[in-house]
């Protein structure tokens, strides 16, 4: 493909993973009660953690492959295949977890264990095909993920349980991930793979887990945490709020992922920063005015969205907008740190993330609940940024040379 249709179908694609999650909490909100979307959250919390765990694993790693066709086709066939391993075996770890904890929340716990290996196997394929350079057949399966989805979902009756909602949304992937595989095998056919590689000393992906669950996970799963220790409903007004922010969300996964290579390709050091502030203060100011947007929407706009997690909501809308301007900040910092020295970002993550989950815990819910730890987790975000960008004014650009099995050797940190 041409490089304008590849990125083209590279953006449209994100569009509509973005636009599939964006839809499934939406309708699940609408689709049931305040408790009843609360505990679909926690599980859905959990699905999110496992899946940017297994693309920074494996996705993040086998994009960087590089080589000949048959190379790059059985780098890909590998990571499909260790990425059905070990999505099978964390199905089965949910499956004793949700036997042993029972209930409503049990089951919906089972249900994600049933369905894990099929949206976990749909998902990685779309880092197979970026590999390989074919966008256009991620972008066909996932908008065929995005057509079956969407209805499954919409034909649930009102006050469906999360057990229900969760297992008809796994299992409206599977389409999407049969046409991915058929997609790909012309790519892997004859190809054999190495799924160990990804289990070898020194896989990079192992680097990029990390940086994820420091980054990431650790502050989903603090909220998982107030969840199951505290209240349920915090969950449910966290990503309820969160979830009218999902096209951001589209803006910052697209940056994360053409930011590098159009900044490299910047020229200087100067004018890659330059370009990275600039795209910041853009998208800071595009999160704020989406922010004002849905704070002014009428209650029954609102409640047409979210049900009756609306209410909630509405009232974490300033905070998490102030979250989205300075995560947008943030994130262009580190995507500028990852181009001038790619292993400056770890520290930046480990340090900052967990202070955002103490602010989170203990300065904001312990004193303002739900909204407190919404706070909590903007001025964390706030914090992040000031450090990346300080990072970013302090650090001069360091060669990267290319390995193989998707890894890279940097010169010595100074």
């Amino acid at each position: 493909m041409r490089r304008a249709a590849a990125v083209a179908a590279s953006v449209l694609d994100q569009a509509a993973s973005s636009l599939t999650n964006i839809a499934v909490l939406v309708i699940a909100a609408r689709t049931s009660s305040a408790d009843g979307f609360a505990a679909f959250s926690m599980v859905y919390i959990v699905f999110t953690v496992l899946l940017g765990l297994s693309a920074a694993y494996v996705g993040q790693s086998v994009v960087l492959e590089k080589g000949e066709e048959h190379e790059v086709g059985a780098a890909a066939r590998s990571a499909v295949t260790f990425t059905a391993a070990a999505s099978a075996a964390a199905g089965v770890l949910l499956l004793a977890a949700g036997a042993v904890i029972g209930g409503a929340a049990g089951l919906a716990v089972l249900a994600l264990g049933a369905v894990l290996p099929v949206v976990l196997v749909q998902d990685g394929l779309r880092y197979a095909f970026s590999a390989l350079r074919q966008p256009h057949r991620a972008l066909a399966a996932d908008l065929l993920r995005l057509a079956g989805a969407v209805p499954a979902l919409l034909l649930q009756p009102h006050g469906s349980s999360p057990a229900r909602l969760v297992l008809v949304w796994g299992l409206s992937a599977l389409p999407a991930a049969l046409l991915g595989l058929a997609l790909l095998y012309p790519f892997v056919r004859n190809r054999p793979g190495t799924p160990r590689r990804y289990l070898r000393k020194g896989h990079l992906g192992r680097r990029f887990a990390v940086e994820f669950a420091v980054g990431n996970a650790s502050s989903q799963l603090a909220v998982l945490a107030l969840g199951l220790l505290a209240s349920p409903l915090v969950v449910g007004a966290l990503r309820g709020a969160t979830t009218l922010f999902g096209p951001l969300n589209t803006l910052l996964t697209s940056v994360n992922a053409f930011g590098p290579p159009l900044l490299g390709r910047a020229g200087s050091r100067r004018a890659t920063v330059r370009a990275a502030a600039l795209l910041a203060a853009v998208l800071a100011l595009v999160a704020l005015g989406w922010a004002a947007v849905l704070y002014a929407l009428p209650d029954h706009v609102g409640r047409q969205l979210l049900g009756a997690t609306w209410q909630s909501a509405a009232e974490l809308l300033p905070a998490t907008g102030s979250q989205y301007a300075v995560m947008a900040a943030g994130t262009c910092a580190l995507v500028t740190l990852r181009v001038l020295r790619p292993r400056a970002t770890l520290s930046v993550q480990v340090v900052f993330s967990l202070l955002s989950v103490a602010l989170m815990l203990g300065g904001g819910y312990l004193l303002g609940g739900a909204v407190g730890v919404a706070w909590g987790l903007a001025a964390g975000s706030a914090l992040k940024a000031v450090a990346a960008w300080t990072r970013v004014a302090r650090t001069r650009p360091q060669p990267t040379t290319p390995r193989q099995d998707g890894q890279r050797s940097t010169a010595p940190s100074s």
